[in-house]
């Protein structure tokens, strides 16, 4: 069954989280890591995302209007925070980490029915 990436209208989890990671995916290190151009150091092990690292964070690689439409400028070298984060109900699993997001932005929280594309529904017998 075929589902619309709901992740593409929310951006939430971007707008919530500090997005910390070990230093060694930086791209300086790791050939496709993460630019570190977009990173500061956290510790002497870990980077973290710019803009993230504060009260009302916002990643320097977000795209767009939150709610709307967004994007990740970087999305095939995200950081493994980013890609082990994973849409409440996207496979099947309740995320309470994306409710609470979705929460701080006046978005409902995703339900499994939100990964139906209209019209593909299982027919009844």
């Amino acid at each position: 069954m075929e589902t619309i990436n709901k992740c593409l209208s929310c951006g939430a989890c971007c707008t919530s989280f500090r997005v910390s990671f070990y230093w060694a995916e930086g791209n300086d290190v790791t050939r496709g890591g993460v630019p570190v151009h977009l990173t500061e150091k956290l510790t002497a092990f870990r980077r973290v995302m710019i803009g993230t690292n504060r009260s009302q964070p916002r990643c320097i690689a977000l795209s767009g209007t939150i709610g709307y439409e967004v994007k990740c400028v970087i999305h095939c070298q995200r950081a493994s925070t980013c890609r082990d984060f994973e849409a409440s109900w996207e496979h099947g699993v309740h995320n309470e980490r994306c409710d609470q997001a979705r929460a701080t932005q006046g978005m409902l929280p995703l339900c499994p029915e939100d990964w139906l594309w209209p019209g593909h529904f299982p027919k009844a017998a």
